[in-house]
């Protein structure tokens, strides 16, 4: 590994992305990668960057996981309450990053944010593992808290109060990211990346286009 950090990087050169070969529907062209990066084990492969912006536009990013897709959107599951519950609050907008290294791939799509269905909510919940579920009412995401020590005593407490009692929160569910803009992104050599980019046009159709890299 060098020492010097402007020295660390990568010839990209597994694949290659032609207009030709990509679905005409982007949610089609997702599910074929996805397939893929499923069926090559990597780590974590729902893992994306979640961004998002307060009302005055401030941006703000992180690292959640991708809990379904289908023709409405993306999935994830939080705490309204949160920063980000917040933002997408004040602002119903929001743009995902999926990196897969091993395939020198990346999708990075935005698009308008609703709730998920209490029902969709209620399942994902309910299948989470108990220890899970617990913390999803012994944490107040976000906000300042006095210790670990606190937080801890918060969940034993809950353990021992909510036994057999462990609905959802009512502060606690889904996000579906519907796409208007999705990109996918194949590494290539020399930094000439092939890049594809489908935009929802008013008539409901996808446009399809290639990006310099």
């Amino acid at each position: 590994m060098p020492d010097n950090i402007a020295d660390i990087r990568k010839e990209y050169k597994l694949r290659t992305l032609s207009e030709k070969d990509v679905a005409a529907d982007p949610l089609r062209q997702f599910d074929i990668w996805w397939q893929e990066a499923i069926h090559s084990n990597l780590e974590e492969v729902n893992a994306m960057t979640l961004a998002t912006a307060s009302a005055d536009g401030m941006p703000d990013a992180r690292i959640v996981l991708l809990k379904g897709f289908d023709e409405n959107g993306f999935t994830f599951f939080t705490n309204y309450d949160s920063a980000k519950g917040h933002q997408l609050l004040e602002n119903p907008r929001a743009c995902l990053v999926f990196f897969w290294a091993a395939l020198e791939r990346q999708v990075r799509l935005c698009g308008l944010v609703s709730l998920a269905s209490s029902k969709a909510s209620d399942d994902y919940f309910n299948s989470r593992p108990e220890g899970s579920r617990i913390g999803a009412w012994a944490s107040p995401q976000s906000q300042v808290i006095e210790s670990r020590e606190w937080l801890e005593t918060q969940n034993d407490r809950l353990t021992n109060e909510r036994k057999g009692d462990l609905q959802r929160p009512p502060n606690w569910g889904g996000y579906v990211v519907r796409p208007i803009r999705i990109e996918f992104w194949q590494g290539r050599p020399s930094r000439l990346h092939d890049r594809i980019l489908y935009t929802l046009r008013g008539n409901g159709q996808w446009a399809i286009e290639r990006l310099a890299p």
